[in-house]
């Protein structure tokens, strides 16, 4: 087979389970590693703009898309009948574990695709024995205020830190936005940041510095979580959860930026 991705979540993925000869392209996002957790797996392979024409001169037998993939682009390819696997977000790890097989299944490396899912639930396993008890109140801040509700995988990421996801109870929705004096009243322990702390200016960094924030002072610990890492589904994922366990460790108090 000849395997193209023109998603990045399935990038990640494809690069994880299939031989590299087999991988005819990705998308150029998958190269830049600040958006990319695998840039260095996909250094030197052709990357594609998720144009019908350039994965077409590709000569694809399957092509690896996302709900937010260009559809002009998927609806071409099947038109032209090429064998097009869409992919939606995962909302929960087990969503992602069906993501892993179904693309895994996809490209015909189901066994690869098993034994990705059984090394990441080990180290959710793991790490279950380190996450606080009982649960730290926690609230994820991302650009223009917008936080990670109920239903949502940076949910459930959170839950197997040892985290209380705190726009649950305020019934925000999966991504809606979270006022700063909600956080504040809630009691927060943890302010998680989505974003590096060290990286470009952001509405959610500009937030560190307003004065509710200040206000809560040493109670609350700030966490910087790099974006990606629980963007797509894969073991970025537990990276991201071993992150936030190892931030919040002793209970809340201090920033971890």
């Amino acid at each position: 087979q000849r395997i193209v991705s023109i998603n990045l979540c399935a990038d990640e993925l494809l690069l994880r389970l299939a031989d590299r000869k087999r991988i005819a392209s990705v998308t150029r996002l998958s190269q830049d590693a600040g958006n990319s957790n695998v840039a260095a797996l996909a250094a030197g392979l052709p990357v594609n703009h998720g144009l019908a024409e350039e994965v077409m001169a590709m000569r694809p037998d399957v092509v690896l898309a996302g709900v937010y993939s260009p559809q002009n682009t998927v609806g071409i390819l099947r038109r032209l009948g090429v064998n097009v696997v869409e992919f939606d977000i995962p909302n929960s790890l087990d969503d992602v574990r069906s993501e892993i097989r179904r693309l895994a299944a996809a490209i015909g490396e189901p066994e690869r695709g098993e034994a990705l899912v059984r090394a990441m639930d080990a180290r959710f396993a793991t790490l279950a024995q380190r996450a606080p008890a009982p649960p730290l109140r926690a609230v994820v801040l991302r650009p223009n205020g917008i936080t990670a509700g109920k239903g949502s995988l940076v949910e459930d990421i959170m839950a197997r830190a040892g985290l209380e996801n705190l726009a649950a109870r305020l019934d925000a929705g999966n991504y809606l936005q979270i006022p700063l004096e909600a956080v504040a009243l809630q009691g927060a322990d943890v302010l998680i940041v989505d974003g590096e702390s060290d990286g470009p200016p952001s509405l959610a960094t500009e937030t560190l510095a307003h004065p509710i924030v200040a206000a809560l002072g040493r109670r609350v610990r700030i966490v910087s979580m790099p974006a990606k890492l629980w963007t797509c589904g894969g073991p970025n994922l537990v990276e991201a959860a071993e992150r936030l366990v190892a931030a919040t460790r002793g209970g809340g108090g201090a920033s971890a930026r």
